[in-house]
């Protein structure tokens, strides 16, 4: 039963400020609207503290703006590796709540272009993202961390491995070099369960 007064809390206060900015848009007085109960307002200033890009999305600013991509993965431990370049534009969206990511690139000879976004969850306070490409028809999601410096984001996510059918969690570490060039890598399991490099990415300001 307190669940479900909270939410009813919740949609309350999201319909109020729906309809709020329903009657600025109309022009009608701000006085117009219905009168918040002390728990509506306190949902409402609770809502809107973690709906407020903060600290953590500054976190991410170095990343903005358009990049070149040099990009190497490696198949398997001691593999040679296979190297192919690319671009990188990265924008702010949702009033800068997430980075936009849209890289344009090659991967053995073939044209590869991919989507993703990243964020920080004040709530969970931690840092989100989701990846597509047109390497494969899923979406890799992500949550992690930065370290004190606010430098280095580790995080994890849960991809399928069409080769075998079985889940595969790999590693993803951000280091954010300076506000020109960030590097991404990527960490997966070999055979034996041995951690290994599958790939990296070096952004470089155009």
């Amino acid at each position: 039963m307190r669940d479900q007064k909270a939410l009813g809390t919740v949609i309350a206060v999201a319909l109020l400020a729906v309809a709020t900015c329903v009657g600025i848009a109309s022009g009608q007085p701000a006085g117009k609207q219905p009168e918040m109960t002390p728990e509506q307002k306190a949902a409402m200033e609770a809502w809107m503290k973690v709906a407020t890009p903060g600290e953590g999305h500054k976190v991410l600013e170095p990343m903005i703006g358009d990049f070149k991509a040099a990009m190497t993965m490696w198949d398997a431990p001691g593999a040679a590796p296979q190297q192919s370049n690319g671009t990188s534009e990265n924008s702010w969206v949702l009033g800068g709540r997430f980075v936009r990511q849209v890289l344009h690139g090659d991967v053995n000879g073939m044209r590869f272009e991919g989507l993703g976004y990243t964020g920080y969850d004040n709530f969970k306070k931690q840092y989100v993202g989701a990846w597509m490409d047109t390497m494969g028809t899923m979406m890799m999601t992500m949550t992690g961390s930065a370290d004190p410096s606010g430098k280095v984001l580790t995080a994890t996510s849960t991809i399928d491995d069409i080769t075998t059918g079985k889940k595969v969690v790999v590693r993803e570490v951000t280091r954010i070099v300076d506000a020109n060039k960030h590097i991404f890598e990527m960490y997966g399991a070999d055979p034996s369960g041995k951690e290994f490099k599958m790939m990296e990415a070096v952004y470089t300001r155009k």
